[in-house]
């Protein structure tokens, strides 16, 4: 099957979809996925007293199923039009790295909500949106949003820096 391949006019259209690249990795993330979900079936359930918004296990349930479906759905459309392979990762990606140890630095020395925000801008940014409004727009939009989720949903407390304190205070 190796020689088939590698063949100059071999047509891989051929090949099962299962040989593929991209249902390789969507089948690695759902089977840890799924593993991790049914590992949050065993976690105990919280006294309705001690209770803050939702149970503890509901939050990381509902965040696996929805990378199991995010990742289907990237299956299939890998199907339609499949990945592009590069050798090189765009400047973007490793920016987005940086980027998300600034946040870990904003966030924990100054302020949660601030290191959002500027995660936000940043990631927007370097990723082609140029606009200024927007920018801005996804800075307050985003964390804000982000913020009510874990405060009003979950119950969680943000913790304290510049911005969240005046919110909690």
């Amino acid at each position: 099957m190796n020689d088939v391949q590698k063949t100059k006019g071999a047509n891989k259209k051929i090949l099962p979809l299962f040989f593929s690249v991209a249902f390789k990795v969507i089948f690695i993330i759902v089977v840890i996925s799924s593993i991790l979900l049914y590992l949050t079936f065993t976690f105990e359930e919280v006294p309705p007293i001690l209770n803050r918004g939702i149970q503890p296990a509901t939050f990381p349930k509902a965040l696996l199923i929805l990378i199991i479906v995010l990742s289907l759905v990237v299956y299939f459309l890998s199907i339609k039009k499949p990945w592009q392979i590069d050798k090189n990762l765009p400047n973007a990606f490793y920016i987005t790295l940086a980027s998300f140890v600034i946040f870990s630095v904003v966030g924990i020395i100054l302020d949660f909500f601030l290191g959002i925000s500027i995660l936000s801008i940043l990631v927007s940014y370097f990723w082609g949106e140029r606009r200024i409004f927007y920018l801005f727009l996804v800075a307050i939009i985003f964390p804000t949003i982000v913020f009510i989720f874990f405060e009003t949903i979950l119950g969680l407390r943000f913790p304290g820096g510049i911005i969240t304190n005046l919110y909690y205070n």
